[in-house]
This record gives structure tokens, sequence and C-alpha cells, in this order.
């Protein structure tokens, strides 16, 4: 059964993985971006400083009781997240789509739903 804190964690989890890929709207379209894709224009280390949040996220899903397992997806999603953004231009491109903290938000939401009543 999720707990009080779990569930508070999982807000604010979800709150800053919005802020991070989903903020801004590209007027006209349905395409939506955050500060993640924004940090990365910043050559060299934008990609880098957009890994604290993720970490945080992280942090937060530890804290939650997720299994190393699931850890280790959150993991694999912020490494792949940072590489692709690492390449000029095409990499932040695609970083818009990939939105690797939506996806870990979206994993520890699922981790909770599937807990025990």
């Amino acid at each position: 059964m999720i707990d009080e804190n779990q569930i508070r964690r999982l807000e604010r989890a979800e709150r800053m993985a919005r802020l991070m890929d989903r903020a801004f709207r590209v007027p006209g379209t349905s395409i939506r971006f955050g500060w993640d894709s924004i940090l990365g224009l910043v050559p060299g280390v934008g990609d880098t400083v957009a890994l604290i949040p993720s970490l945080y996220i992280l942090g937060l899903a530890h804290g939650s009781g997720a299994s190393i397992g699931l850890l280790a997806k959150m993991v694999w999603n912020m490494i792949l997240d940072w590489f692709i953004g690492l390449f000029p231009l095409v990499g932040d491109l695609l970083d818009v789509g990939f939105k690797a903290n939506i996806r870990n938000a979206r994993l520890l939401r699922e981790h909770l739903e599937s807990l025990p009543a």
C-alpha cells in the first residue's frame, strides 16, 4: 500500500519531471520541452548540470522504496539522456523527444501503483 510519504515523493518527482521535460510548448504545435532542453544548449556543461534534477528524482525514488532494478532503469534513462545531449544540435533535438525525467517519474508511479494494497 502506498503511504503518504511515498505519495508526496511521487508528486515532487512528477513536478520536477514536468519542469525539466514539459514546462514549455512550441507555439502552434504539440511539441513540449523543458529546462533540460534549454540547459542542454549550453555547450559542454548544460547536459551535465541537467543531471542534478534527474538525480533528485532518483533520490525520491530511492526514498520511496524503489528496487535496485527500478533504480538501474532510471539511471539508464539518465545516461541515455545525457549521452544524447552531448551531440550539438541533433542531440538537442533528440533530447526534446526522449524526456528521461518524465520516463523516470512514470516508472516510479507504475512501481508505487503496483504495490499490494
